[in-house]
């Protein structure tokens, strides 16, 4: 309800009142509160906030891409208020940078972002509603709605994509190329025209692309991008390209290492095997080092069958100082001096590596023991066994498949250099075998 009495009336009647008794003083300020509750509704419908701008038009946007407005809201009235919900309508707009409720100090301001991101090629509209309140002392008014209009139109446009979208060429020697594959792909609704393709390093090169290029909708465009180090280090560089795409500049993030030729390192250069026999092998051991860069070896051979390269698998690949063992075995397959050599293939300015290998086959020289005993007294004696052993006192093992009538025998299965100890029993026509006799020692030469 509104008053009828001017406010200096009404403080004039207050301090009348302060003559009266109590319970008058408690009905005029009963009258007083009245007056202050009844100017409230008058805010509710009333509006709370400014937004600048008041409307947004984005014009046109190419579909794909998005574009941006920042909004501000102003509290206009004397009290705070809270923005309680914030809306968007229309098929491609989205609110960011808001988060309700928020409350507005008397004369302060928020702010929010609307972005226009067209999903088509078509006019679109749309409304960001903003639903606030307003607080007089305990109490809220409203809810008030204010609103911002917008609108937008998706426009046809090119989409320019490359594949890959960067390239990493690896270790390069110096003077040597690598080439990697790449296309250039219109995914767009609309012509895209390719006026210019820079590249940022001389390291890097392309083939098959020279603008000016038009590509349809759809359309791809296949080109080489080439790496020729002219020094070493790591190279990086990009492929910019530009076009009337909604993207207007393409970048092809390119990226390498040019490496110096190196050494490889051999060691021992030679071997000599010496005397080995025939049908008998042995091995000897090196290393293959890198030195002063990264060196790959891509294989290996030998001159000769009777001297085999092991312990190394192709291609290996060695980074500057780094080592790989191998054997060598050689395996006399005649009597007579042999000689040969094994070869490395790598990267190294040194290459190929080459071994020199010698060694002589020899024929073994077939060793025999010849054993030889008395006759043993007892009667009834049918044969004698002997027995070999490695170690003085035994174990000793039977080397004659049955007893032996007479009082000799050759063994003819010794090694060269090794010492053996023989016993020798006595058995009867009842099969019972005598103890063993004393142990005899032979050390058979070498060779």
């Amino acid at each position: 309800m509104r008053s009828t009495n001017p406010p200096a009336r009404v403080v004039t009647r207050a301090k009348r009142c302060e003559q009266v008794k109590t319970s008058l003083s408690k009905s005029v300020f009963f009258v007083v509160l009245s007056l202050s509750v009844a100017l409230i509704p008058s805010l509710a419908g009333a509006q709370q906030v400014s937004i600048t701008p008041s409307s947004v038009d984005f014009g046109s946007v190419s579909v794909g891409n998005s574009k941006s407005q920042v909004v501000v809201v102003k509290n206009i009235t004397k009290r705070r208020i809270g923005i309680y919900q914030a809306s968007v309508s229309g098929t491609g707009y989205t609110i960011s940078g808001i988060s309700t409720p928020v409350s507005i100090q008397i004369g302060q301001s928020a702010s929010f972002t609307v972005t226009f991101t067209p999903p088509s090629a078509a006019t679109d509209s749309g409304t960001v509603s903003l639903v606030t309140q307003n607080w007089w002392k305990d109490h809220r008014t409203g809810p008030v709605t204010s609103q911002l209009t917008m609108s937008g139109t998706g426009a046809s446009s090119g989409q320019l994509t490359a594949n890959p979208g960067s390239v990493a060429f690896g270790n390069v020697m110096v003077g040597d190329t690598k080439t990697s594959p790449a296309s250039l792909t219109n995914s767009g609704s609309a012509t895209v025209n390719i006026s210019q393709a820079a590249l940022s390093n001389a390291a890097y090169s392309v083939s098959g692309l020279n603008p000016p290029v038009t590509l349809t909708a759809g359309q791809s465009l296949t080109f080489n991008i080439i790496f020729a180090p002219a020094s070493g280090g790591a190279s990086s560089g990009a492929l910019a390209i530009t076009s009337n795409a909604a993207d207007s500049q393409l970048n092809v993030n390119l990226s390498g290492s040019g490496t110096t030729p190196g050494q490889l390192a051999l060691a021992p250069s030679t071997y000599n095997f010496g005397n080995v026999d025939t049908g008998k092998s042995a091995v000897m051991s090196g290393t293959l080092t890198a030195a002063g860069s990264q060196i790959t070896l891509s294989s290996a051979s030998s001159t000769s069958s009777e001297f085999v390269l092991s312990g190394v698998t192709f291609p290996v690949t060695l980074a500057n100082g780094q080592s790989v063992p191998f054997a060598v075995t050689f395996v006399p397959q005649a009597s007579g001096a042999a000689s040969g050599s094994v070869s490395f293939v790598s990267t190294a300015t040194n290459s190929p590596n080459a071994e020199a290998l010698s060694g002589t086959g020899v024929a073994p020289i077939q060793h025999s023991v010849d054993l030889n005993w008395q006759a043993s007294g007892t009667p009834g004696v049918v044969g004698y066994c002997v027995y070999r052993g490695t170690v003085s006192g035994g174990p000793y093992q039977e080397i004659t498949t049955s007893p032996d009538p007479g009082l000799s025998y050759s063994d003819g299965t010794v090694q060269s250099g090794q010492t053996y100890y023989y016993v020798v029993t006595a058995e009867d026509n009842s099969g019972l075998e005598s103890g063993h006799s004393n142990e005899v020692p032979v050390t058979v030469p070498t060779p």
